[in-house]
């Protein structure tokens, strides 16, 4: 779910975290085979093929990428592939925030109302986007579905607090299995096979998760793995997504089966808002080359979700270790999240894409009180929702610009 949750964790256990990170800095290595480091490109999930690539480069196989999705999109909507055509192609990116996902699921439920929201061409999610991610991809129908999930539940759903067993050779201070179990609800055989119709028509939803190992970000095409018929699709989209959402030392981390050099090996993934808070593609791609082999020319647009705030938010800072530690955390999270705002508007300046970008209103406070608070979720929800209904007025440079 990402640092939002962290940072909203009472003084005692963020106490106990730090000693756990020290802790498991310093303890044996467990009995997971990790994959070494001269075959950590070399990797990939047993059964699946060209599923996922790394977030921090061009992939290697970006002509076949473009092509299947092209071949896709002739195939089911042939007036976006036309020959010197000019659709208008729109894109969504959610990023991490915790219980703030409560902004962009509102913000998207209201978007509905005003009739207005588009069909999104590609949705990306990173942590709590990455639980937003896959209903905004499929439209307005679950949008009581991200209503559910973001003013019903409360920390109990998602967590299961286990500090001892975190600080004595434990992984994290919190059970995940609650929030295993949340996941297993929404992603559903239903799901998969809605998600995996609409890959088949050229559009993508994108996952982002951390390899903690190569410490590098990781892009799922989770429409490629619903759509693949290998009968593991299921639990791997499930294992992606509680993976994307899970903070490191908090909550466990995700362990994924891959093979390499005929020898099997398990991956450590966690939060992907550990690497990037918000992505669309691979800053390195030029779209325009893409579009000359295909002879179209898109006019696109990207809508971004920033799950928080983007401006200072004074308070007095208590003299003590753990005041300070959790202080400087939360600034550093939020001046990353603004440095990827900025990654990409540079993107789209770039490649000719509008850039459109929403975050919670600096006047609106956070008054939680645990790291899930249903009544706080509640108002930011019914706030973004009316904003959203009312036409929300996007922000066309990032913060500060």
């Amino acid at each position: 779910m990402r640092n939002k949750s962290f940072l909203n964790l009472p003084g005692h256990i963020l106490g106990a975290l730090a000693v756990a990170m020290l802790a498991a800095s310093c303890a044996a290595p467990g009995p997971r085979v990790a994959v070494p480091s001269n075959l950590v490109s070399e990797a990939s999930v047993a059964g699946f093929t060209q599923i996922r690539f790394w977030g921090d480069q061009k992939p290697t196989n970006i002509t076949e990428i473009s092509k299947k999705k092209f071949t896709q999109t002739k195939a089911a909507r042939p007036h976006l592939a036309k020959r010197g055509a000019r659709p208008s192609t729109n894109y969504l990116a959610i990023s991490g925030g915790g219980s703030d996902g409560a902004f962009g699921a509102g913000l998207l439920v209201g978007w509905s109302a005003s009739g207005k929201r588009p069909e999104f061409e590609i949705v990306t999610g990173v942590s709590t986007g990455a639980l937003i991610a896959p209903f905004a991809f499929l439209g307005k129908r679950y949008d009581p579905t991200l209503k559910e999930i973001y003013t019903t539940y409360t920390t109990k759903d998602f967590l299961r607090k286990q500090p001892l067993k975190g600080l004595v050779g434990g992984n994290a201070l919190a059970s995940d299995v609650p929030f295993q179990r949340l996941i297993a609800k929404y992603v559903d055989e239903k799901l998969m096979v809605a998600i995996a119709a609409e890959h088949n028509r050229g559009r993508r939803l994108l996952i982002g998760t951390t390899n903690l190992d190569a410490q590098r970000p990781v892009i799922w095409d989770v429409g490629k793995i619903a759509a693949s018929g290998n009968p593991e699709s299921l639990q791997l989209m499930r294992r992606i997504f509680l993976a994307s959402a899970s903070i490191p030392a908090m909550f466990p981390p995700v362990f994924i089966n891959v093979t390499a050099d005929g020898t099997l090996y398990q991956e450590m993934h966690v939060d992907g808002g550990t690497t990037t808070q918000v992505f669309l593609i691979p800053s390195q791609l030029m779209l325009a080359s893409i579009d000359r082999r295909f002879g179209v020319r898109p006019r696109r647009r990207v809508y971004i979700i920033r799950n928080g705030r983007v401006s200072p938010e004074t308070k007095p800072v208590r003299d003590r270790t753990l005041s300070i530690a959790s202080r400087s955390i939360s600034t550093l999270i939020k001046y990353q999240g603004i440095g990827d705002l900025y990654q990409l508007s540079t993107f789209a300046r770039r490649n000719g894409i509008g850039y459109r970008l929403a975050y919670i209103p600096k006047d609106f406070k956070d008054t939680s009180t645990e790291v899930f608070d249903k009544a706080y979720m509640n108002r930011l929800f019914n706030l973004a929702y009316q904003q959203g209904t009312q036409g929300y007025r996007w922000k066309t440079e990032p913060p500060g610009f």
